[in-house]
């Protein structure tokens, strides 16, 4: 699987921008997003959206404009784009924080992403959420506070968890019943693994910094 990352940045609730873009990695801005990109001095390589969060739209030949009726958000059609540039790994900002609703159609996308053979992080100012599907994520010891895992888009199989306070051993988690709210980390190493299906992971984080031992 290549390394380019693909950057998302929507118009929610949006992390400090502190990441260099390398020269294959793709940046996106989803409508009002473009903001925060201008902010911080990065520029996109595509801009998108119907432009309901900006007060005018933008113009150029990166400029992709999207009806205001359509049967996915802005965020979502700019990851789609972006996988079928071939993209796997991301980094979604401003995608927390607004209406409940874009909320939880980005969920969805961090599980779209996932059943891509993929991985997306959507990243908040003191949260940040991931799918992990059929797999493993390493938390690095500097990890603090809380982090909870459900089951999404049905059961997940042998969950295990490891260097948390509350550990779990090949465990079959419902996505039904909240077992894995509100566990914590210890400041030592900890894992958490599924041997088949999806966890949504809700961890803390200080301003966008994944407390991760290797993202993807």
């Amino acid at each position: 699987m290549s390394d380019k990352i693909c950057y998302i940045i929507g118009a929610g609730e949006c992390a400090p921008l502190k990441f260099h873009p390398e020269r294959e990695d793709l940046v996106i801005a989803a409508d009002g997003g473009l903001e925060y990109l201008k902010a911080a001095g990065i520029r996109p390589d595509l801009i998108l959206g119907d432009f309901d969060s900006l007060s005018y739209a933008p113009e150029g030949e990166e400029v992709i404009r999207l009806r205001p009726e359509k049967d996915d958000t802005d965020t979502y059609h700019a990851a789609r784009i972006a996988l079928e540039y071939g993209y796997r790994h991301f980094y979604i900002y401003g995608g927390l924080g607004g209406r409940l609703a874009h909320t939880i159609a980005n969920i969805q996308l961090l599980e779209h992403i996932a059943e891509q053979g993929g991985r997306a992080y959507l990243v908040g100012t003191g949260e940040t959420l991931t799918v992990l599907r059929n797999g493993r994520l390493e938390f690095l010891p500097e990890a603090k506070g809380y982090i909870s895992i459900f089951a999404v888009n049905g059961p997940a199989y042998g969950v295990t968890l490891t260097g948390l306070k509350y550990p779990l051993d090949k465990y079959d988690m419902l996505g039904s019943y909240p077992i894995g709210v509100s566990n914590e980390f210890t400041g030592q190493p900890s894992s958490a693994e599924t041997a088949e299906g999806s966890l949504l992971i809700i961890f803390h984080s200080n301003n966008g910094v994944l407390p991760i031992a290797n993202p993807f």
